[in-house]
């Protein structure tokens, strides 16, 4: 793994998975950054800023997911998204 390269593995627990609005609002955060991010679901990585990509791996509630940044940012990219993906509940 590159130097400028974050990754980290966490297990989804919003109810309703990583579907429409709370895979709307992953995606636009990942548009903040300027580092390449990936999602990857059993072994499948998508462009974690594509909306179609996000919703392509079908995420539901339990499913371990992974998250890769890398580049400019990537460790704020990184942090933010975790942040993010634990709270993603209060979006539904």
């Amino acid at each position: 793994m590159a130097e400028n390269s974050y990754k980290f593995r966490i297990t989804l627990k919003n109810k309703l998975g990583l579907h429409a609005r709370p895979a709307s609002i992953f995606v636009e955060t990942t548009k903040k950054f300027k580092s390449k991010i990936s999602l990857i679901r059993n072994g499948k990585a998508v462009d974690a800023k594509s909306i179609i990509g996000v919703l392509s791996l079908g995420v539901s509630q339990g499913d371990e997911i992974e998250v890769i940044c890398e580049g400019e940012g990537a460790k704020e990219a990184s942090e933010t998204l975790k942040n993010l993906i634990e709270r993603l509940g209060e979006f539904q």
